[in-house]
């Protein structure tokens, strides 16, 4: 089954609850939530606080992706939050391994998050720790940017790599998402999808007909 998660920076913040209330009622599979530091990716984005009032508005899943340095300071904060996934980037931390274990010792999700340049091999050494791969489709820091056509190629070879693993391990996509894009990564391998302005938060039409008009990309 393929997971939609509307990326909540896209989301009209005046009408928040309005946003998670029609989402929830288009029966999305998670919420992602971007958090940035203006070091790690040049931008600032939302925070703890923000995550908590999510977490007050739906029972649905929160997906936190950190793009901040050393996240592993901050996971006790995002778990206590309400976060029901945490993900961190490979390039952010000195001990990923110590980081990935640390989020999984709060009873959630794991995840790792690969920028477009970095490469596969370094997850070799963390497999046993994730639970799911968000593979970067633009780089990270601003919604609005164009697919990165070779990362089609590397989902199909992250896709192929998972399939010798005994437990699932997903693939997410982040980075325009949205018809032009989700065909191909379905076919590639992708099982979580993030969606943002070219996907659920497209003006032309409703959340709740956004939702639907998305699902009915999936073969």
């Amino acid at each position: 089954m393929h997971k939609l998660g509307p990326s909540l920076m896209c989301a009209d913040l005046g009408n928040l609850e309005r946003d998670v209330k029609a989402l929830d009622d288009a029966g999305v599979d998670f919420y992602h939530i971007d958090i940035m530091d203006g070091k790690f990716v040049p931008n600032f984005t939302l925070g703890p606080d923000f995550v908590k009032t999510v977490r007050s508005l739906t029972k649905t899943p929160i997906d936190v992706h950190l793009m901040i340095e050393q996240p592993e300071l901050y996971i006790d904060l995002f778990a206590d939050a309400g976060a029901d996934m945490i993900s961190i980037h490979q390039e952010s931390t000195e001990n990923l391994q110590r980081a990935l274990t640390e989020i999984k010792s709060k009873g959630i999700k794991a995840g790792v998050a690969i920028n477009p340049a970095t490469s596969l091999e370094f997850l070799d050494y963390v497999y046993d720790v994730i639970d799911y791969i968000v593979v970067m489709t633009v780089n990270p820091g601003f919604a609005g940017q164009k697919f990165i056509p070779t990362m089609y190629d590397k989902i199909a070879k992250l896709h192929c790599k998972l399939e010798q693993f005994e437990r699932p391990i997903d693939i997410q996509v982040d980075g325009n998402i949205g018809a032009n894009t989700i065909p191909k990564c379905q076919e590639s391998g992708a099982d979580m999808y993030v969606l943002g302005t070219s996907a659920v938060f497209n003006s032309e039409n409703s959340l709740e007909e956004n939702v639907n008009n998305t699902r009915k990309l999936f073969i």
